[in-house]
């Protein structure tokens, strides 16, 4: 089973930007225009971008489409999205544009029915998105926190048919010290799903670490603020893939 790294895109008001636990009054500019950095993750070697529509999170639409359509058009690497889907309407518009995984995480919480048919309809194209404050979910761009521990609603989800989980400790979110890894394991085993990591990775011990697990279904890791900040390359991120 392989380990791949996921640089992340978050998008507000059309540029990229960075969040410290999820709290929109604690954010900062990294790029005006989303493509351009995706290209440079691109060109770096990333097989995968992971992009997030804060302004769809919030507003519970998609607000940042034409951003993740050009990029899943114009560059050669694969597109997962996230934020901002609320319907089946929302899943198609995606995919129909070459968009490869549509992350669901409010709808999740608020229609679990219908999350459970799109789940068997477009199956792998479908990612759960599990962001966790204190072991419950939290919704709407995490503003709001649910009173449903994520490994319940995983567990559900799993006999649902889901194949791919993003787990977010929001604690850890952009703020580089280290991921919850007890907890990303903790789920992985419980549900027997693949698990992405997500929040907190500050280093390349940190990726090490979580590959450690990748045969009990830890298969990749979300980086974010640690490339804008330079902790480290992307280029040398992406060479822990392979060793």
């Amino acid at each position: 089973m392989s380990f791949t790294i996921y640089p992340a895109i978050d998008m507000r008001d059309g540029k990229c930007v960075r969040l410290e636990q999820g709290d929109f009054n604690k954010q900062t500019v990294y790029g005006d225009n989303p493509f351009e950095v995706a290209q440079k993750f691109a060109e770096a070697g990333a097989s995968w971008i992971h992009m997030v529509d804060l302004d769809g999170a919030k507003e519970g639409s998609k607000q940042n489409a034409e951003h993740v359509v050009k990029v899943a058009r114009d560059l050669n690497c694969k597109v997962q999205i996230g934020g901002g889907i609320r319907s089946e309407e929302d899943v198609t518009y995606y995919l129909d544009r070459g968009v490869d995984r549509v992350i669901i995480g409010s709808l999740a919480i608020r229609d679990l029915p219908l999350t459970k048919q799109l789940l068997k309809k477009f199956k792998e194209k479908i990612v759960i998105g599990l962001d966790a404050r204190d072991g419950y979910v939290a919704t709407e761009g995490w503003l709001e926190r649910s009173e449903v521990k994520a490994v319940d609603l995983g567990k559900e989800l799993a006999e649902a048919g889901a194949e791919t989980f993003i787990y977010t400790d929001i604690a850890k979110d952009g703020m580089l010290q280290g991921p919850n890894t007890e907890e990303i394991v903790r789920l992985a085993s419980e549900t027997s799903v693949n698990v992405i990591a997500s929040g907190g990775i500050q280093g390349l011990e940190d990726l090490r670490e979580l590959k450690k697990y990748q045969q009990q279904n830890v298969i990749g890791s979300i980086v974010g603020k640690a490339l804008y900040t330079d902790r480290f390359k992307l280029s040398d991120a992406l060479s822990e893939e392979e060793r």
